[in-house]
């Protein structure tokens, strides 16, 4: 089951970082059809948020087409959103070694997720060259350990 986590800090509604949770244990294979999310009692208790905030990311994520609510049950996964199942434990192995060496390097959350975010930015319009980087082989060696000159 998942377990949720609120960022206060973040500037993100609480709500919304709910549902991000919800559709980031989709894409990454965590959550399945047919799983239940915690109870809007067990979500409150875990982080000591006020229930109608739960109730809107419920919410939310129903009208996404992503879970239901079943009456005096709960509310359940109805959908996944995982991609490449086979591929994400490699492919997480690399970011977390990446994450570490850019710990090491002495980069807080915040500058990890401003390098990441640009990452992603740069890399989303692959057919314009002025606005593509290429990215590396996930297959490639990578030798975290090695300094980058």
């Amino acid at each position: 089951m998942i377990r949720f986590r609120i960022d206060r800090r973040s500037g993100l509604p609480a709500y919304r970082q709910l549902v991000n949770q919800v559709r980031e244990a989709l894409q990454l294979g965590i959550l399945h059809p047919g799983d239940q999310l915690p109870t809007v009692r067990e979500a409150v208790q875990q982080i000591g948020i006020n229930p109608n905030t739960v109730h809107r990311a419920y919410r939310e994520l129903e009208h996404q087409g992503l879970t239901e609510g079943r009456p005096g049950q709960g509310t359940f996964v109805v959908r996944t959103l995982a991609r490449m199942p086979e591929r994400q434990p490699a492919l997480r192995r690399l970011l977390e070694a990446w994450v570490t060496v850019a710990r090491q390097a002495g980069l807080d959350d915040d500058a990890i997720h401003a390098l990441v975010s640009a990452a992603i930015r740069d890399t989303e319009c692959p057919d314009d060259p002025a606005t593509s980087a290429t990215p590396a082989s996930p297959t490639s060696t990578w030798n975290p350990t090695k300094e980058e000159s």
